[in-house]
């Protein structure tokens, strides 16, 4: 019998990966009227999210929600958030950030923009959850969406996506 040896390659990729999971989010499905902006009809929280498997060295989190399907430059930001501590596993329907963890939307606000896409096709909302070899991202004032992507360029250790998708 041949014994192959196996590869450092092969093990890394048997080893468990980061795993994002939402109650509200995923898979496609329509997003609930909860996540909606209130001119939408909705409440305007933002989505329950827990992770686990996160590799090591893992630092901080970063978790950005984007709809590229918005008819704005970039897309639109719904949510930027970062200087999430390495022992996060989770956030609550509706949290509240600290200050230095809440970026800011395409409007300009920090917190959670509530989904309202213009009538016509679904819009895809995607909700990105970073794991970083950063401890903290400079934050002063708060970073924009953009900002976040380009500051954890070179950092990510892993990521993992959940898509959602919503119409008027």
């Amino acid at each position: 019998m041949l014994r192959m040896p196996f590869s450092p390659l092969l093990i890394a990729a048997a080893a468990a990966s980061l795993q994002l999971q939402s109650p509200d989010i995923g898979g496609g499905a329509r997003v609930p009227a909860a996540l909606m902006a209130e001119r939408c009809g909705g409440q305007g929280r933002s989505p329950a999210l827990s992770w686990s498997a996160a590799p090591a060295g893992t630092r901080s989190f970063a978790i950005i929600v984007h709809d590229a399907d918005a008819p704005v430059p970039g897309g639109f930001y719904h949510w930027v958030v970062y200087n999430l501590p390495a022992q996060t596993g989770s956030l609550a329907a509706g949290v509240t950030l600290a200050a230095d963890q809440a970026g800011l939307t395409t409007r300009g606000t920090p917190g959670f923009a509530g989904f309202c896409p213009p009538p016509g096709p679904a819009h895809h909302y995607v909700v990105t959850l970073y794991a970083l070899d950063l401890d903290h991202l400079a934050s002063d004032p708060p970073l924009a969406g953009p900002q976040v992507e380009a500051r954890v360029a070179g950092h990510v250790l892993a990521r993992a996506t959940l898509e959602g998708t919503a119409a008027r």
